[in-house]
């Protein structure tokens, strides 16, 4: 995964997720993601596998791996 941290402390991490192929299902990773504590914004992009995650601080991957499950893919890697 991507990590960055911004001039205002926010975090941007980008994951790599399997399986999504439509707008349903970048909104489903995003729904899912979006509840975790501290998380500000979510862009789930189907194409790409890629999900960019905006938090106030760097997030437990396992959380993150939760949630993506519970959404019905598989969080694969760094992006």
């Amino acid at each position: 995964m991507t990590v960055r941290t911004d001039p205002q402390g926010s975090v941007t991490t980008v994951y790599k997720v399997s399986g999504m192929s439509c707008g349903h299902c970048e909104g489903a990773v995003s729904g899912e993601i979006s509840e975790l504590p501290g998380v500000a914004s979510v862009k789930a992009v189907a194409t790409t596998g890629e999900v960019t995650v905006v938090s106030a601080a760097p997030l437990d991957e396992k959380a993150v791996r939760a949630a993506v499950d519970e959404a019905g893919f598989e969080l694969v890697g760094p992006a």
